[in-house]
Protein backbone atom coordinates (compact mmCIF):
# COMPACT_ATOMS: atom_id res chain seq x y z
CA UNK A 1 0.00 0.00 0.00
CA UNK A 2 1.37 3.44 -0.97
CA UNK A 3 0.92 6.62 1.00
CA UNK A 4 1.07 10.17 -0.25
CA UNK A 5 3.03 12.39 2.08
CA UNK A 6 2.30 16.11 1.85
CA UNK A 7 4.19 18.61 3.92
CA UNK A 8 2.16 21.21 5.75
CA UNK A 9 4.09 24.05 4.02
CA UNK A 10 3.31 22.62 0.55
CA UNK A 11 -0.38 22.27 1.43
CA UNK A 12 -0.60 25.89 2.65
CA UNK A 13 1.22 27.16 -0.46
CA UNK A 14 -1.11 25.18 -2.74
CA UNK A 15 -4.21 26.53 -0.98
CA UNK A 16 -2.92 30.12 -1.20
CA UNK A 17 -2.15 29.68 -4.89
CA UNK A 18 -5.58 28.18 -5.53
CA UNK A 19 -7.21 31.09 -3.66
CA UNK A 20 -5.23 33.61 -5.72
CA UNK A 21 -6.24 31.97 -9.01
CA UNK A 22 -9.88 31.84 -7.89
CA UNK A 23 -9.84 35.52 -6.84
CA UNK A 24 -8.26 36.62 -10.13
CA UNK A 25 -10.77 34.56 -12.12
CA UNK A 26 -13.67 36.05 -10.20
CA UNK A 27 -12.36 39.60 -10.69
CA UNK A 28 -11.95 39.04 -14.46
CA UNK A 29 -15.43 37.51 -14.70
CA UNK A 30 -17.07 40.41 -12.84
CA UNK A 31 -15.25 43.06 -14.93
CA UNK A 32 -15.66 41.49 -18.38
CA UNK A 33 -18.26 44.00 -19.55
CA UNK A 34 -16.63 47.13 -18.20
CA UNK A 35 -14.77 49.55 -20.44
CA UNK A 36 -12.40 52.38 -19.66
CA UNK A 37 -13.93 55.73 -20.60
CA UNK A 38 -11.34 58.24 -21.75
CA UNK A 39 -13.47 60.59 -23.82
CA UNK A 40 -16.44 62.72 -22.83
CA UNK A 41 -19.55 63.28 -24.89
CA UNK A 42 -20.25 66.76 -26.29
CA UNK A 43 -23.83 65.86 -27.13
CA UNK A 44 -25.75 62.83 -28.33
CA UNK A 45 -24.10 62.76 -31.76
CA UNK A 46 -20.57 64.15 -31.28
CA UNK A 47 -17.79 62.62 -29.21
CA UNK A 48 -15.03 64.78 -27.77
CA UNK A 49 -11.44 63.47 -27.73
CA UNK A 50 -8.49 65.28 -26.16
CA UNK A 51 -4.84 65.05 -27.22
CA UNK A 52 -1.82 66.96 -25.97
CA UNK A 53 1.61 67.67 -27.41
CA UNK A 54 4.44 66.35 -25.28
CA UNK A 55 8.22 66.31 -25.16
CA UNK A 56 10.74 63.92 -23.65
CA UNK A 57 14.25 65.10 -22.84
CA UNK A 58 17.25 63.12 -21.66
CA UNK A 59 21.03 63.23 -21.48
CA UNK A 60 23.00 60.25 -22.72
CA UNK A 61 25.97 58.77 -20.83
CA UNK A 62 28.34 60.74 -23.04
CA UNK A 63 26.57 64.05 -22.21
CA UNK A 64 24.58 64.44 -25.42
CA UNK A 65 21.19 66.13 -24.98
CA UNK A 66 18.38 64.30 -26.80
CA UNK A 67 14.66 65.03 -27.08
CA UNK A 68 11.59 63.71 -28.81
CA UNK A 69 8.13 65.17 -29.38
CA UNK A 70 4.90 63.18 -29.42
CA UNK A 71 1.11 63.33 -29.32
CA UNK A 72 -0.58 61.78 -26.30
CA UNK A 73 -2.48 59.53 -26.57
CA UNK A 74 -0.67 58.21 -29.62
CA UNK A 75 -3.66 56.26 -31.00
CA UNK A 76 -7.38 56.99 -31.01
CA UNK A 77 -10.18 54.75 -32.26
CA UNK A 78 -13.27 55.94 -34.13
CA UNK A 79 -16.19 54.32 -35.90
CA UNK A 80 -16.78 54.99 -39.59
CA UNK A 81 -19.21 57.93 -39.88
CA UNK A 82 -18.83 58.91 -36.20
CA UNK A 83 -18.79 62.65 -35.50
CA UNK A 84 -15.81 63.65 -33.36
CA UNK A 85 -14.49 66.93 -32.01
CA UNK A 86 -10.73 66.46 -31.64
CA UNK A 87 -9.16 68.95 -29.20
CA UNK A 88 -5.37 69.17 -29.23
CA UNK A 89 -3.70 71.18 -26.46
CA UNK A 90 -0.28 72.62 -27.18
CA UNK A 91 1.84 71.90 -24.09
CA UNK A 92 5.42 71.50 -25.33
CA UNK A 93 6.89 73.14 -28.41
CA UNK A 94 5.96 76.61 -29.67
CA UNK A 95 4.46 75.58 -33.01
CA UNK A 96 3.33 72.27 -34.52
CA UNK A 97 1.95 72.55 -38.07
CA UNK A 98 0.20 69.27 -38.94
CA UNK A 99 -1.65 67.29 -41.57
CA UNK A 100 -3.89 64.24 -41.39
CA UNK A 101 -2.66 61.98 -44.18
CA UNK A 102 -5.33 60.76 -46.60
CA UNK A 103 -7.45 63.88 -46.01
CA UNK A 104 -7.27 67.57 -46.81
CA UNK A 105 -7.13 68.43 -43.10
CA UNK A 106 -4.22 70.58 -41.92
CA UNK A 107 -3.63 73.14 -39.21
CA UNK A 108 -1.32 74.44 -36.51
CA UNK A 109 -1.04 73.72 -32.79
CA UNK A 110 0.38 76.57 -30.71
CA UNK A 111 1.79 76.32 -27.20
CA UNK A 112 -0.78 77.23 -24.56
CA UNK A 113 -3.68 77.06 -27.01
CA UNK A 114 -6.21 74.40 -27.93
CA UNK A 115 -6.78 73.50 -31.58
CA UNK A 116 -10.22 72.02 -32.38
CA UNK A 117 -11.03 69.82 -35.35
CA UNK A 118 -14.43 68.47 -36.37
CA UNK A 119 -13.84 65.00 -37.82
CA UNK A 120 -16.06 62.45 -39.52
CA UNK A 121 -14.35 59.71 -41.52
CA UNK A 122 -16.43 57.89 -44.13
CA UNK A 123 -13.77 55.28 -44.95
CA UNK A 124 -12.26 52.67 -42.67
CA UNK A 125 -8.50 52.76 -42.27
CA UNK A 126 -5.58 54.19 -40.33
CA UNK A 127 -4.98 57.90 -40.73
CA UNK A 128 -1.74 59.48 -39.49
CA UNK A 129 -1.80 62.86 -37.72
CA UNK A 130 1.72 64.10 -38.52
CA UNK A 131 3.53 67.15 -37.15
CA UNK A 132 5.41 68.66 -40.10
CA UNK A 133 8.09 70.17 -37.82
CA UNK A 134 8.91 66.84 -36.11
CA UNK A 135 8.19 64.33 -38.89
CA UNK A 136 11.30 62.13 -38.47
CA UNK A 137 14.06 61.25 -36.01
CA UNK A 138 16.36 63.95 -37.41
CA UNK A 139 13.80 66.56 -36.28
CA UNK A 140 13.17 65.05 -32.80
CA UNK A 141 10.27 62.93 -34.00
CA UNK A 142 8.46 61.28 -35.44
CA UNK A 143 5.59 63.14 -33.82
CA UNK A 144 2.70 61.06 -35.13
CA UNK A 145 -0.69 60.03 -33.78
CA UNK A 146 -2.75 57.28 -35.36
CA UNK A 147 -6.49 57.64 -35.98
CA UNK A 148 -7.92 54.14 -36.44
CA UNK A 149 -11.34 54.12 -38.11
CA UNK A 150 -13.29 50.85 -37.83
Amino acid sequence: MQFLVVKKRSLIFSLLLLGLVFSASLWIYLNMGSEAVVQTSVNDSTREIHLVTGEFEATTKDGKEIEAYRFDPGTIFLQKGEKVKLKIMGINGANHPFIIEGTDISGKILQGEETELDLQFQKKGVYRLVCLTHHDSDSNGPMTAYIVVN
